[in-house]
C-alpha cells in the first residue's frame, strides 16, 4: 500500500494520503449531521468479584459509578488520545453496565452533531470504562479479561446506519 488504497479491496484508506504518509482526514466540506455511535466492552471475572462489585464492598468503593464517570471522561478526551482523531464537541455520552454472574458489559453511546462520526468516542469510553473496573478490582481478581471492545452502531453521515450483525 503505498498510494494510501488498501490492497484488499482498493478502497482508498481515510487517513493514508496518495505517498502512503499518515494525515489528519479534511472533513470541512462534510455535511454537518447529527451523528451517533453504540459501543461495548465486557470484564470477565470470578463471581466472587462480581459480587464484591455489586454489593459496592471493594476498597476503592462503587466501582461501576467510578467506571461510568471515567468512561464519560475519556470519550471527551478521545481526540487527545487517538493521532489523527478529530476532536469532537460532544452533545452526550452515556456509559450504562449490566452486572451479569460473571462479568460486567459497559455499552456506551456517544452523539454529536457535527462533520464526522462518533465511533472512537464510543469506543474509547467503553475501553476506559472496563479498565478502570479493573483498577478498581483488581486486589481481589488479577486474573479479569477485558474482551470484545466492538461498535455495536452507527449512525449519521454520508455512510447512514451501519449495525454489527448479531
Amino acid at each position: 500500500m503505498t498510494d494510501g488504497r488498501d490492497e484488499r479491496d482498493g478502497a482508498r484508506l481515510t487517513h493514508v494520503d496518495e505517498r502512503g504518509e499518515a494525515r489528519m482526514v479534511d472533513v470541512s466540506a462534510k455535511a454537518t449531521t447529527a451523528r451517533l455511535a453504540r459501543a461495548r466492552a465486557t470484564v470477565e471475572m470470578a463471581p466472587a468479584t462480581v459480587a464484591a462489585i455489586r454489593g459496592a464492598t471493594l476498597q476503592k468503593g462503587d466501582a461501576l459509578a467510578v467506571a461510568r464517570v471515567a468512561g464519560v471522561m475519556a470519550a471527551k478526551r478521545t481526540g487527545e488520545l487517538i493521532p489523527l482523531c478529530h476532536p469532537l464537541g460532544l452533545d452526550h455520552v452515556d456509559v450504562s453496565a449490566v452486572v451479569e454472574d460473571d462479568r460486567v458489559i459497559f455499552e456506551t453511546v456517544a452523539r454529536t452533531t457535527g462533520r464526522t462520526g462518533v465511533e472512537m468516542e464510543a469506543m474509547t469510553a467503553a475501553a476506559v470504562a472496563a479498565l478502570t473496573l479493573y483498577d478498581m478490582a483488581k486486589a481481589i481478581d488479577r486474573g479479569m479479561r477485558i474482551t470484545g471492545v466492538e461498535l455495536l452502531e452507527k449512525r449519521g453521515g454520508k455512510s447512514g446506519v451501519w449495525l454489527r450483525e448479531p
